[in-house]
């Protein structure tokens, strides 16, 4: 017998939960950069607990929550290039954000009006995507598009830990590998496919090494750690910009329900929950810069301040839009309606005139 194969899957983490950040951490992050993640992930989690209160007051529709999740986005808004191209599951709030993408905007997506994801700042950049895993197999063919053109360009691609159970993530990891194609695959494992475990969803001691099927390099690191985050993304994105894919698991936990239609409190464990809140990144980031002196209380306080206003001016913008129009729903699916949906359309009008005369 030989044996044919054998793999590592390397785990990093730098930054501990005291906010102490290793010695022989082979990155050091500017002041000003480690400033900046503080900022976008205060930002991000008023924005989501806003967000949680506008659809629990009947101002916005069914929304994904974030908490303790914000770093991993953030690593990966604070890595891209903007001619990169970002193709994001439901939950990238804090990437979106960092790509000039309107608050306002997202909140108009979980509102029910998709015009806000037809981004005017960052044309190349894919929609929020619901249908679980099928933004793999787009961000694949965005990457064959990059490297055709002969580009340094690069996609990447997010999903959760429930997603890489569909078909769609293994396809498009197996067309990256065989094409060699510039693209960085992001697993944001919070633990939970909805209600489902993730030792439920697979044998697998990681989920990184799905990679080694499709041919190319798979890594786990901790992904309420900035520094560590940075270090692997940056790592992985000069690597795709080279034609070597990565795939990325950033371990998390998520600390909300799967969406405001959920109560998590009936399957997750209330201990694990303790746990994993002794764990949130921007509580690990915020002990760095104190121990570091870099900010003072009233620096964060300031920040908060800030960072609220923000996002309340966006709430305003969002609650003060026009209404789409009805017949609206008819008019992103054909360059030419066919006759079946011209008469769809005048009877969705008729009825919704009716509705409201």
């Amino acid at each position: 017998m030989k044996i044919k194969a054998e793999f590592q899957i390397p785990y990093y983490h730098y930054l501990n939960n005291k906010g102490e950040l290793a010695e022989n951490a082979p990155i050091q992050l500017s002041d000003d950069t480690l400033i900046k993640y503080l900022k976008v992930m205060t930002t991000i989690q008023i924005f989501d607990k806003k967000s949680i209160a506008l659809q629990r007051t009947g101002k916005m529709g069914t929304y994904a929550p974030i908490y303790g999740q914000e770093s991993i986005g953030t690593a990966i808004g604070m890595t891209l290039a903007p001619n990169d191209v970002f193709v994001p599951y439901y939950r990238d709030y804090a990437t979106l954000y960092q790509r000039n993408i309107k608050l306002s905007d997202i909140l108009s997506f979980w509102g029910g009006d998709e015009r806000s994801m037809s981004f005017s700042y960052q044309a190349h950049d894919f929609p929020l995507c619901v249908p679980i895993a099928s933004q793999c197999l787009h961000a694949a063919g965005a990457a064959f598009a990059l490297k055709y053109q002969n580009t340094k360009n690069v996609a990447l691609v997010t999903i959760g830990d429930g997603g890489t159970s569909e078909g769609d993530f293994y396809e498009a990891m197996n067309v990256a590998g065989a094409w060699d194609l510039p693209i960085v695959f992001v697993i944001k494992n919070n633990q939970w496919a909805i209600s489902v475990p993730l030792e439920k969803q697979t044998r697998c001691q990681t989920l990184a090494q799905k990679a080694i099927a499709a041919g190319f390099q798979g890594v786990q690191v901790d992904g309420n750690d900035v520094f560590a985050l940075h270090h692997v993304l940056e790592n992985a994105i000069e690597k795709a910009r080279n034609g070597e894919p990565t795939l990325i698991e950033a371990i998390s936990y998520r600390l909300s329900d799967h969406t405001t239609a959920d109560d998590a409190t009936r399957y997750q464990p209330s201990h694990q929950v303790e746990e994993a809140k002794q764990l949130i990144p921007i509580e690990r980031l915020k002990k760095y810069l104190l121990k570091q002196n870099i900010l003072t209380e009233a620096d964060i306080e300031k920040m908060n301040i800030e960072a609220e206003a923000e996002v309340e001016k966006n709430i305003e913008v969002y609650l003060s839009q026009n209404q789409q129009k009805i017949e609206t729903i008819f008019d992103y699916h054909y360059a030419a309606l066919p006759d079946y949906l011209i008469e769809q359309r005048a009877e969705a009008m008729e009825e919704f005139h009716h509705a409201h005369d």
